[in-house]
């Protein structure tokens, strides 16, 4: 399952450069994560980044977004496949 950024989000800037697969990114009002990009840091390290470095925690599991993990490391893998 994808990761969600909830409307507690500081817009402090510390999760954005932390994401390996340039999933976070500004939105209108906080930031947001695309769930087409993240994959909980599956192939990069052994738990989310942006939930490690989050000061108010607000960074939960997406309910809506759920994925085993072989589906996240295939998307890991296809991910990077697709960078130049």
């Amino acid at each position: 399952m994808a990761l969600m950024i909830t409307d507690d989000c500081i817009n402090c800037d510390v999760c954005e450069p932390e994401c390996p697969n340039d999933a976070i990114y500004m939105g209108a009002e906080i930031y947001e994560i695309d769930p087409d990009k993240c994959t909980e840091c599956v192939g990069h390290f052994n738990e989310p980044q942006c939930q490690q470095v989050c000061p108010v925690s607000c960074i939960p599991f997406n309910p809506a977004w759920r994925e085993s993990e072989p589906e996240l490391r295939a998307k890991f893998e296809r991910l990077q496949a697709a960078k130049p």
